[in-house]
């Protein structure tokens, strides 16, 4: 098994998709997979497939494949989603309401335990058996629940204070959808940044290059 740090970044974000497709195989009922099985529905090489797991250890066995339950399972532990991080949102407008009641965030390793928000009008709101809160709970709400990451669905020019803010108070992580690049700020923490525009942009260069 390879470093962590050894271990390039489009491996990791390829993980994700192993494990969703295993368990959709264990869902209906496949018990073994092959590395070109699995490449297929990847849309990638039995190669590539080999190579991915290779950086976490040896799961599979030649002429054999993979146990799906048992990959599944290393796969998720390498994702950390055997342990619940405690999270917090911030922002419950349309966009926050959407991922506080839509997203199983049990399922992906984290645990949603607050919600808050700058306007009164939202405070006592109750999504997802959770009271929205005003934001100027939150050094209070911090201190005592110890939350470790934060999902910012906030404006980009509230993002930059309250994110120090947050780091203070011990999170090390976020879910950023504030269009604020954390990361040049702060590379001591895990940031992953969420523009929808960007992924739309994508998109249209696709549709675009299809056509040439």
């Amino acid at each position: 098994m390879r470093n962590a740090a050894e271990i390039s970044s489009s491996v990791i974000r390829r993980l994700p998709r192993y494990y969703r497709f295993l368990s959709d195989l264990k869902d209906a009922g496949v018990a073994r997979v092959s590395s070109r099985e699995l490449s297929e529905r990847m849309g990638s090489t039995a190669s590539q497939v080999r190579q991915d797991l290779n950086c976490f250890g040896g799961f599979g066995q030649q002429g054999y494949g993979y146990n799906v339950e048992q990959l599944k399972n290393e796969i998720g532990r390498i994702l950390g989603l055997d342990h619940a991080k405690k999270a917090i949102l911030i922002g419950v407008g349309n966009l926050g309401r959407a991922i506080a009641q839509h997203i199983h965030f049990e399922s992906k390793g984290f645990q949603l335990i607050g919600l808050f928000d700058q306007k009164e009008s939202l405070t006592g709101l109750v999504l997802r058996n959770l009271p929205v809160r005003h934001i100027s709970g939150l050094d209070e709400f911090c201190r005592e629940n110890l939350p470790e990451v934060a999902i910012l669905c906030i404006p980009k020019e509230s993002a930059e204070p309250l994110c120090e803010q947050l780091i203070a108070l011990g999170v090390k992580g976020f879910w950023n959808f504030s269009h604020y690049d954390l990361a040049l700020k702060y590379p001591q923490v895990a940031v992953e940044n969420v523009h929808f525009g960007d992924s739309l942009m994508t998109l249209s260069y696709q549709l675009r290059s299809s056509e040439l």
